[in-house]
């Protein structure tokens, strides 16, 4: 986005400062242009055509970063009013649509309880930088591992595991570990530049995106992917479902990205004095636990038992058992935080972008754009035809290749997640596609390679410790294996489980 120059003071006689218009939306605004302007095809009706057009339009101005996510989430929804909004109506064409069932198709993403849930995380989140038990869990963590080199490797990739279940925000568990580790390379007297510096945080923004995978509330994009299952599919898999399949690839993830970064960054020194000590010496500083703290420990234990025992000990959904821990937390005198501190520290523009995510690809479904164009892709591309593992293959290659242009996970599964549901559906054969979805969008997680993939990338990069090029070169040898670990689970554990 340019940044337009300062106005003249009155009187100052200088011309006023021009404010010249970002290139990347006005591509956004041709693109959408050029597929309005496409002749019309007789299989797609003319609302499913302006969807395809809005389709292209956000995937260029997300691509481009033209706008804040927050404001391309705007223009869309509006453009969804208007465009739909004076298009026939699929089962009627002698009648329009009018502008309040387009802004009510722009909007439908606010009543999804993927959304619901996505806003449940981000109130967790803030309870846990509220009460300081993220730290709290974070450093113990690393006390409990050791502080050796390679032991605080291993400490950050545990420190990653044990946050990502109970703080639902990537962005949040890389925020409050990266002052830790900063803490600690600190104490450690080495040079900030030093291996051992770039390793440490390297690690913690790659793990933390290896664990979005392992773990389902660990990410928006998953949450939202479950979102789209139930509007696509009309089901969707538990917690436990997703952890089971998951987590063991993230596993073997984990430890393939300790031996990578030891490999290519290789430490100037196997041990270091004072950094067992600089640990100690913050948990010191924390003093005991407090209530707040104990309290919503409690809280997140029950949580996760709840979120794994969904469908085997209980009938009561992700979302609602959230919500059951939010008014616990919220209570006078027996909670941990209150709404005015909340409303402070929950990033409201997410909540938006989330929910206009929805709404895109909801009426991308309503519309029939969607299953038209999956169908045009699976055909043309004889994927209709293919195995379910060959699809798997192509669809999550094309997945990490896009999101290299991509800088939000969530946009990338917002735009391409609906689409590869509806080419899933064109497909023959007998196949889980409720599993190939939730395959799929373990794929939207692969932002290893470019520091701006994922906002965690980008909070460890600010520490200065490694550049961007140490960061892609890591990045890239992790992708490259973490696609053929894909492969390998989808023609053993995950056809196992009944997902392929």
């Amino acid at each position: 986005m340019s940044v337009s120059k300062p106005e003249a003071q009155p009187g100052a006689g200088s011309p006023p400062a021009k404010h010249s218009v970002p290139i990347g939306l006005v591509a956004s605004v041709v693109a959408m242009i050029v597929v309005l302007l496409l002749p019309l095809p007789a299989t797609l009706p003319p609302a499913g055509h302006r969807m395809l057009a809005i389709l292209a339009f956000a995937v260029v101005v997300w691509l481009t970063e033209a706008v804040s996510y927050e404001a391309s989430a705007i223009i869309i929804t509006s453009l969804i009013a208007f465009l739909i909004g004076t298009a026939p109506t699929i089962k009627d064409p002698s009648v329009i649509y009018g502008t309040s069932a387009g802004i009510s198709m722009g909007l439908a993403g606010f009543s999804n309880s993927a959304l619901a849930l996505v806003t449940g995380a981000l109130f967790i989140s803030a309870a846990m930088t509220i009460t300081g038990l993220d730290k709290r869990i974070a450093l113990v963590t690393l006390s409990l591992i050791g502080t050796t080199t390679r032991r605080i490797l291993i400490g950050s990739i545990a420190v990653t595991i044990v946050l990502s279940l109970v703080v639902p925000s990537a962005t949040a568990r890389s925020a409050c570990v990266v002052p830790i580790m900063i803490g600690v390379i600190s104490a450690f007297g080495v040079d900030k530049r030093s291996n051992i510096a770039a390793g440490i945080m390297i690690v913690v923004a790659q793990g933390t995106s290896i664990w979005n995978v392992g773990i389902l509330t660990a990410a928006a994009q998953n949450l939202l992917t479950v979102g789209f299952m139930d509007k696509m599919l009309g089901a969707r898999v538990t917690w436990l479902d997703w952890l089971i399949a998951g987590a063991p690839w993230a596993i073997i993830m984990s430890a393939a990205l300790l031996f990578i970064v030891l490999k290519m960054l290789p430490p100037e020194s196997d041990s270091i004095a004072g950094g067992k000590e600089a640990v100690a010496r913050s948990l010191r500083e924390l003093g005991p636990m407090t209530g707040p703290q104990k309290r919503l420990l409690g809280v997140a234990i029950g949580l996760l038992f709840f979120w794994a025992t969904e469908g085997k000990l209980h009938p009561f959904d992700t979302t609602s058992v959230t919500y059951v821990g939010l008014v616990i937390l919220m209570l006078p005198r027996v909670g941990v935080m209150d709404w005015k501190t909340v409303q402070s520290r929950v990033p409201w523009g997410t909540v938006i972008v989330f929910g206009v995510g929805i709404s895109l690809g909801t009426a991308l479904l309503t519309t029939t754009a969607g299953q038209w164009l999956g169908d045009l892709v699976a055909h043309h591309t004889g994927l209709d035809q293919a195995s379910a593992f060959t699809a798997f293959a192509i669809l999550s290659a094309f997945l990490i290749l896009i999101h290299l242009g991509f800088a939000s996970a969530t946009a990338l599964t917002s735009a391409m997640l609906p689409i590869l549901i509806a080419v899933l559906q064109s497909m023959q054969g007998d196949f889980s596609r409720l599993g190939m979805t939730m395959l799929l969008g373990y794929v939207v997680s692969f932002g290893f390679v470019l520091p701006i993939n994922a906002p965690q990338n980008m909070v460890c990069l600010a520490t200065d410790t490694f550049t961007a090029r140490q960061f892609a070169r890591v990045g890239i040898v992790l992708t490259i294996f973490g696609y053929l670990l894909l492969l390998l689970f989808a023609a053993t554990w995950w056809r196992w489980l009944g997902w392929v």
